[in-house]
């Protein structure tokens, strides 16, 4: 009944309310999930800290239960993972439904049983999420794999070292390679690689349990496979996703933000792309500083030509804050073309935006044309997906009125405790059933 009460849980905004004060970014979510999927690569008890309090982390704990691992939370931010009495091959098809990063499971197992049954994975819908680059990987590296089934039935004689180039830079089939590789004899040089803060932080996370890998930051990975992979103590990295969320916030409220126990170096590709939408950022070693009533104004090309934001790989823009960048740019005085190259569905959710009043022309799934600034009214909406649904509450937090975003539980999937957090900066949110 709980689960039952979550699923139903709904934000309510009244918006037009300058944030003020300092937050801490949490722990990255795509760093947490595949660093915990690695803890079965080793025998030995693994503590993960900094690690976010989310409904996926919860999710990726049950399955490392279900497998016969013990993992558990024992502290606020803090795991403890023992894989030692893991003896399970085939993660439970329920609890993989519930997040795409199940699929992560596929290079441990593999590495550590030789044999892996993995349902279809589920995640948020923003558009064709290709497994084939998973499924190329691994076989390249001495995989049998059989899809024609409903589950994925995977099982190897022992891997073996490969070269092995990705059809694309993904960030899960570069994570899952690299956990298959690790301890399979021999080289294995991944090209076309993922280089992701997230993805550095698995292959980190990797180094200090005892493995070799070079090239981390790049997209071309060495990995010299060992006989066993110790256990130790690790922090998760700082969510730039989140911090980039924070800026957004209080760019379109006017208010006055802090933004501490950030990265540096991986705001620099994100930045730029607030500045082009007139958002002044000061930069600091560990935090990002929003300055208060900000008049945002959009940056023309040279020639007075309408800019372009695109997303792509690291070092590009994220993709997860497209969304963001769209509603932050409905409240900029300009136009701006936004080009999502790499999902087709993430752009989907600007209708909710028109129907507070923004003007944006979606072109096509993958372009929207953004003139601003708009007059935003507060409306009832639902949340399709995590980074969507982040991007309606900026929407609601500016907007005039009262907002309320259904199915909340799509948001708690990727922020931590998100309405609590924000009213310590004086949003006036609450969470109603």
């Amino acid at each position: 009944m709980a689960v039952a009460h979550a699923l139903a849980d709904a934000f309510v905004i009244e918006g037009s309310v300058p944030l003020n004060g300092t937050i801490r970014a949490a722990g990255n979510k795509n760093g947490a999930l595949p660093i915990l999927a690695a803890c079965l690569l080793t025998q030995e008890p693994v503590t993960l800290s900094n690690m976010p309090r989310i409904r996926d982390v919860d999710t990726m704990l049950e399955l490392l239960t279900d497998l016969g691992a013990d993992a558990c939370w024992v502290g606020q931010h803090e795991v403890r993972v023992d894989a030692s009495g893991a003896s399970k091959s085939a993660p439970d098809p329920d609890l993989c439904s519930k997040i795409r990063a199940s699929f992560l499971l596929a290079g441990p197992l593999l590495a550590r049983f030789g044999r892996a049954t993995m349902p279809p994975p589920g995640g948020d819908v923003i558009g064709r999420r290709r497994l084939d680059p998973h499924i190329h990987a691994l076989a390249e590296l001495g995989a049998e794999i059989d899809a024609t089934g409903p589950t994925f039935e995977m099982s190897a004689d022992g891997l073996r070292g490969a070269h092995v180039f990705l059809d694309e830079a993904s960030v899960m089939a570069t994570e899952n390679a690299v956990m298959a590789a690790v301890m399979s004899p021999g080289e294995t040089v991944l090209g076309n690689a993922a280089c992701e803060p997230h993805v550095q932080d698995l292959c980190r996370f990797l180094v200090s349990l005892g493995a070799h890998i070079e090239g981390i930051e790049s997209n071309v990975l060495r990995i010299e496979g060992v006989e066993r992979l110790h256990g130790g103590d690790w922090p998760i990295v700082t969510d730039h996703i989140e911090v980039g969320s924070f800026i957004g916030m209080a760019a379109m409220t006017g208010g006055d933000v802090t933004i501490e126990g950030v990265r540096r170096k991986d705001m620099l590709p994100i930045v730029p792309v607030f500045e082009k939408l007139g958002v002044r950022v000061e930069l600091g070693e560990d935090t990002v500083h929003v300055p208060p009533r900000q008049q945002l104004i959009v940056q023309d090309d040279l020639g007075g030509m309408i800019p372009k934001i695109d997303d792509g790989p690291w070092p590009a823009f994220p993709s997860d804050l497209t969304s963001i960048a769209v509603t932050v740019a409905t409240q900029a005085f300009g136009t701006v073309l936004m080009f999502e190259k790499m999902f087709e569905n993430r752009l989907v959710f600007t209708d909710k935006l028109v129907s507070m009043g923004a003007r944006i022309i979606l072109c096509d799934p993958h372009r929207a044309v953004v003139t601003g600034p708009t007059h935003l009214v507060g409306q009832r909406m639902e949340s399709p997906d995590i980074r969507a649904g982040m991007a309606m509450l900026l929407a609601a937090l500016a907007a005039q009125g009262q907002s309320t975003i259904g199915a909340a539980h799509q948001i708690d999937k990727g922020y931590e405790r998100i309405d609590e957090r924000l009213r310590a900066l004086g949003a006036q949110i609450e969470r109603v059933t």
